[in-house]
């Protein structure tokens, strides 16, 4: 008897939980606004950085650098938040050697192996 008892309870609970959790999951889809965007959704940092493209700033570097010419007068620019950077160079599009070279603070420097000029820019961190 006691069995019996233990038994149906626990059908019973089984029961309703499943029926709670279905409901529960069927009310969040259907809310008044419908499922949040992602800028709604966003929190921490992502939230900071949608908020930052809106007003029309890269500030975590995310989107693709401007395409400099390599020459002294239009050097690429490497952003660097010391006064010096290690900087790798892919002389030729396919080459599987990377030439490396310490770039300073101060003029455009070249790359010893193809001559491409390099100029070092303070960047600050957005945090």
């Amino acid at each position: 008897m006691a069995g019996r008892l233990l038994l149906r309870t626990c059908t019973t609970a089984l029961r309703l939980r499943s029926h709670a959790a279905a409901g529960r999951s069927h009310r969040a889809m259907s809310a008044v606004n419908g499922i949040p965007t992602d800028e709604e959704q966003a929190t921490g940092l992502e939230r900071r950085t949608l908020q930052a493209f809106k007003q029309g700033k890269d500030p975590y570097s995310i989107l693709k650098a401007k395409h400099n010419a390599g020459t002294k007068e239009d050097p690429h620019i490497v952003p660097c938040i010391g006064t010096k950077r290690l900087v790798g160079c892919i002389c030729e599009e396919d080459n599987s050697a990377i030439v490396w070279f310490w770039l300073h603070e101060g003029n455009a420097q070249r790359c010893p192996s193809c001559g491409s000029h390099y100029k070092l820019v303070y960047h600050e961190l957005p945090h």
